[in-house]
């Protein structure tokens, strides 16, 4: 009996049985030998991997596999800390899936105002406040203090949002290299929630780091494909198009797993 291939790149090879052909015969009516036989022909497919659909069912790719150094690790877990202690709700997890579930809790609990108040407390929890006024004082505005804040955050933060680089933009018709591009958040990748990006992350973020550290900054998500861009020395606009993006619908993981109400 014959048979057709299909080629699966998620499933390797899976054989699939044909209708029996008659028994070839010669004139004089003797069965062919099978040596003489040609083989049966093969059918093969490949599938293709679905394309991600915004707003609706997860993408196929694989999550991210991250793996922190001490550094990261230490960070992981004095900001997952801080949070749980300014909230005053703690958790059992550990590394970066603790510091989800502190923000998911919050996001459970507070309303889209309480929850960047909370966050902003447990930056300034977190970070020396005479360090920051120290920055503030000896960085005030301009080119070397917008490109060494992007520089920074690429050496020193790529344990929170993940793989990240300094890319330029134009500042008052000059190039800088004043840009951070993260090639996909960390951070919304492990929520699929647009609304924690946007008020546990974007906006107390911008908040912070323009009030703590005198930058201004816009933080600028693409929620197709979770990359982000951290714009030194650019003001956010007042009408925001980040703000009116709906929740993924299907595959929002901090709505399915911790029972967050989001943006959706």
């Amino acid at each position: 009996m014959g048979s057709s291939l299909l080629l699966f790149p998620y499933g390797g090879v899976r054989a699939l049985p044909t209708k029996g052909k008659p028994v070839q015969r010669t004139e004089s009516g003797h069965p062919v030998p099978a040596f003489k036989l040609k083989p049966p022909s093969l059918v093969v497919a490949v599938m293709v991997e679905p394309r991600k659909v915004v707003g609706g069912m997860a993408a196929v790719e694989e999550k991210t596999v991250y793996k922190d150094n001490w550094f990261g690790r230490l960070a992981i877990h004095h900001l997952s800390d801080s949070l749980q202690v300014t909230t005053g709700m703690g958790n059992k997890k550990k590394g970066y899936e603790s510091l989800v579930e502190a923000a998911s809790m919050v996001m459970r609990s507070y309303d889209a105002k309480r929850q960047q108040e909370l966050v902003i407390q447990s930056l300034n929890k977190a970070f020396p406040g005479f360090i920051l006024k120290m920055i503030k004082f000896l960085l005030p505005p301009s080119k070397f203090a917008r490109e060494y804040f992007a520089t920074f955050t690429t050496i020193f933060f790529s344990w929170l949002v993940g793989c990240c680089e300094v890319r330029e933009s134009e500042v008052q018709g000059k190039m800088e290299k004043n840009v951070v591009y993260i090639s996909k958040c960390r951070f919304l990748e492990s929520t699929n929630c647009v609304g924690m990006c946007t008020n546990l992350c974007k906006i107390p973020s911008q908040r912070f780091i323009k009030d703590s550290l005198g930058m201004p900054v816009n933080m600028v998500p693409n929620f197709e494909d979770m990359s982000c861009e951290m714009i030194f020395g650019q003001h956010p606009p007042e009408d925001d198009p980040a703000l009116k993006q709906p929740c993924y619908r299907t595959s929002c993981t901090a709505k399915q797993i911790h029972g967050v109400n989001c943006s959706s």
